[in-house]
């Protein structure tokens, strides 16, 4: 992995922390841990983690509240969260799902299954992510088509009047004053000022964008990759 993902473990068995913290930091994640669903609130809001895996009932604020609290909060909304639980019930699971957690996993589990759908987790997400990037660059090219467009033909319209107003000078005795004819031409130049600024400005947030993309190419190279860890993981 590039960079590495952050995972917030969330539990109140102090061997469940203990053991998804040092196994996931030997697997290159990076690990922050919480007992309680309030001092999991507040990690969130410091560590900012790329994905939370917690226990559905935690002491002082349970998974479930927690995940309502999160998922109503636009700046914490799409971290993806993965629930552990020691129930297996299908109104427990529909709950989660309708609250919008990613997985929900019961309890006593295989961890090579767990790590397979932490890796899913977050490579959905890594794909959604980059589907918002190709749209927000689909949507300012299509800003950008239509202010060239209403541009274009502010632009024609001046260049009309210019070409109207230059006639006028030459034509049989006509004549326009010097003022008129000035500001026909400066409002030819602001239309194509205003035109090349937005240019340069669509440009600029469209090279941002491209810093956030990741190539298909290079996407199926990590999701091969992450594949075949899981598969030798469960070969093991």
């Amino acid at each position: 992995m590039n960079t590495r993902k952050k995972i917030l473990f969330a539990d109140d068995d102090p061997l469940n922390v203990e053991f998804f913290e040092v196994i996931l930091s030997k697997l290159g994640f990076a690990v922050e841990k919480a007992e309680d669903g309030e001092a999991a609130l507040e990690l969130v809001k410091r560590f900012h983690p790329d994905l939370i895996i917690m226990d559905n009932i935690l002491p002082k604020l349970s998974g479930w509240d927690l995940t309502r609290m999160l998922k109503a909060d636009p700046k914490y909304r799409d971290i993806p969260i993965i629930m552990l639980s020691a129930l297996d019930d299908v109104k427990d699971k529909v709950e989660g799902f309708e609250l919008g957690i990613d997985d929900y996993i019961t309890k006593p589990f295989n961890f090579s299954e767990v790590l397979a759908r932490i890796r899913a987790v977050l490579r959905n997400r890594e794909l959604f992510g980059q589907i918002l990037v190709r749209e927000s660059r689909l949507s300012l090219a299509e800003e950008l088509s239509a202010d060239m467009k209403a541009s274009v033909g502010a632009f024609i319209k001046s260049m009309d009047d210019l070409e109207t107003a230059i006639a006028a000078v030459t034509g049989d005795g006509k004549q326009i004053d010097a003022g008129t004819l000035s500001a026909r031409i400066t409002s030819v130049r602001k239309h194509i000022a205003e035109l090349d600024a937005r240019i340069e400005r669509t440009l600029s947030e469209w090279e941002d964008l491209k810093k956030n993309e990741i190539g298909i190419k290079t996407l199926e190279t990590r999701i091969r990759a992450e594949v075949g860890l899981e598969e030798h993981g469960k070969n093991r």
